[in-house]
């Protein structure tokens, strides 16, 4: 199984766009991409898809290429499929990590997210975010709502037992 990306944390974004990608992120990309080896630099994924995602999504190379196979098992021409191939393939671009282990965010993805001075980073299992940070608060405000309104017993533990029964 593929090492997951785990933590979160801020980082600043330099006038060109240039933000620092948290070490134990780059340890990920490096294992999910095949063409990297020591001395080269990995490559990633990300997607920004359509006006609805706040956030950037970035994946391994791995990663995508199961989201691409998925993708590619839908029947071509059909709606899901064109969709799906619209935001994972049209809206995201690949890039390469720099040697100082930084990813430049093109002024299209800055706009798109609202990111100016700082970036917040979130690991996601197989994945992570870029978010403007106060977005990100906005976000997670509403996650902690929802869990606040759980049983003062809640164990989110349960909410695994969903990926059991398809739910």
């Amino acid at each position: 199984m593929a090492r997951r990306f785990r933590g979160e944390s801020t980082h600043k974004v330099d006038a060109k766009g240039r933000v620092s990608i948290p070490a134990p992120f780059r340890r990920v990309l490096e294992e999910g991409d095949p063409d990297w080896t020591e001395g080269l630099f990995p490559n990633l994924i990300l997607v920004y898809g359509n006006k609805g995602r706040n956030f950037i999504e970035g994946y391994t190379v791995d990663a995508m290429d199961e989201v691409d196979d998925r993708i590619g098992a839908l029947p071509r021409g059909s709606k899901p499929r064109r969709l799906l191939e619209r935001m994972f393939s049209g809206q995201s671009i690949q890039v390469q990590v720099d040697p100082t282990g930084r990813l430049v965010l093109s002024p299209k993805l800055r706009d798109k997210i609202g990111v100016t001075n700082e970036a917040f980073f979130i690991a996601s299992g197989d994945t992570f975010q870029i978010w403007e940070p106060s977005a990100y608060d906005v976000n997670a405000a509403a996650m902690d709502e929802w869990f606040d309104e759980q049983e003062d017993d809640f164990d989110p533990l349960v909410l695994l037992d969903m990926a059991s029964t398809g739910e």
